[in-house]
């Protein structure tokens, strides 16, 4: 398909701000209503969540951190964590809060409506969140523009975007909730003063996306206003308490960055043997070009694993990475 074939397609397939149904990794529930089994024995490989995730046993919680309000020394503990390893420097902002998701949603309400380019094809929450606030959505450039989004790196295409995607515009949303496979490619050292938004997902490298745990970094009086929308405690006690231990964790952090990239390969090379051909991803998540994409993605799940298709794209399917106990399963699926 053409880019602007890509483009339009997407933007067609995209949710009125009606409240219908958005498309998304995940519903493992309605895999096993239309192919059986039950939810144990299915392998989801349709979101882009890291398989081995942080393990938690080795953050103290304390009996406090799930029955009193959550304190600002936790607070500040887990802010200050997240500004050591992502470099933040100090005339920046740093909010956290329950899932970049929250953040998401919000983020189009610090602007009056206008015209938002959010290039296309990539995770359609942006697009949903600024048409839900009456903002016209474009996937093509201009000089109106007064926002633009860029996922860097993209979902689901893996592609990354360069400095100069940050001008020209008065709110900049980069949204790097897959960055953090190749923290050297952050586009966060060079994120304007004023009206810029650094988005980053807990969820998705450290695997624990149940947790809830996202963060906006930027302009600090965007964010003190994104604050303000969420309340006193928007990150539970628990939340706090494992993401700064876990983002302290560089050891683990660096040992993960090479099994993910290894497993990117393992499953490229699985893939490719079967007919599929590799058309991007990053190393959370791949991207392949085959025939049929419901065709494909049906005999996975005869074999009990889910991926995820587009609506957009008859020939994209899109695979996260397995657990180390599920590659043969995941070979006698295809």
């Amino acid at each position: 398909m053409t880019e602007e074939t890509n483009d339009s397609a997407f933007v067609a397939a995209l949710p009125r701000p009606s409240g219908a149904r958005r498309d998304h990794g995940g519903g493992l529930d309605g895999a096993v209503a239309c192919f059986g089994g039950a939810r144990a024995d299915w392998i989801d490989l349709s979101t882009g969540i890291n398989p081995c995730p942080w393990p938690v046993a080795q953050a103290a919680i304390s009996a406090a951190a799930w029955t009193a309000l959550p304190d600002r020394a936790a607070a500040q503990a887990l802010e200050d964590a997240a500004r050591a390893l992502w470099q933040v420097p100090d005339h920046l902002g740093l909010l956290a809060a329950p899932g970049a998701s929250a953040l998401i949603a919000r983020i189009p309400g610090l602007l009056p409506p206008g015209r938002v380019h959010i290039p296309q094809p990539t995770y359609n929450e942006h697009a949903a969140a600024f048409a839900g606030h009456g903002w016209q959505v474009c996937a093509q450039a201009d000089a109106a523009h007064q926002a633009r989004v860029i996922v860097h790196p993209n979902n689901p295409d893996g592609r990354w975007h360069g400095h100069a995607d940050l001008e020209g515009v008065p709110l900049i949303v980069v949204d790097e909730s897959f960055c953090d496979v190749a923290p050297e490619r952050s586009l966060l050292g060079h994120l304007p003063r004023e009206g810029g938004i650094v988005l980053k997902s807990f969820g998705k490298f450290w695997g624990l996306a149940g947790l809830r745990l996202g963060f906006a970094i930027g302009d600090p009086a965007m964010l003190a206003r994104l604050a303000e929308g969420m309340g006193p405690w928007p990150v539970s006690g628990p939340a706090l308490a494992i993401g700064a231990a876990a983002l302290a964790d560089r050891d683990w952090a660096d040992a993960t960055r090479a099994r993910l990239a290894a497993d990117a390969r393992r499953l490229d090379a699985l893939m490719t043997g079967a007919g599929a051909a590799v058309t991007g991803g990053c190393d959370l998540f791949r991207l392949y070009a085959v025939d049929d994409a419901e065709a494909w993605q049906a005999r996975l799940a005869e074999g009990r694993v889910w991926s995820r298709i587009f609506p957009w794209s008859p020939t994209l399917i899109r695979l996260g990475l397995p657990a180390p106990d599920q590659w043969a399963r995941i070979e006698a699926a295809l």
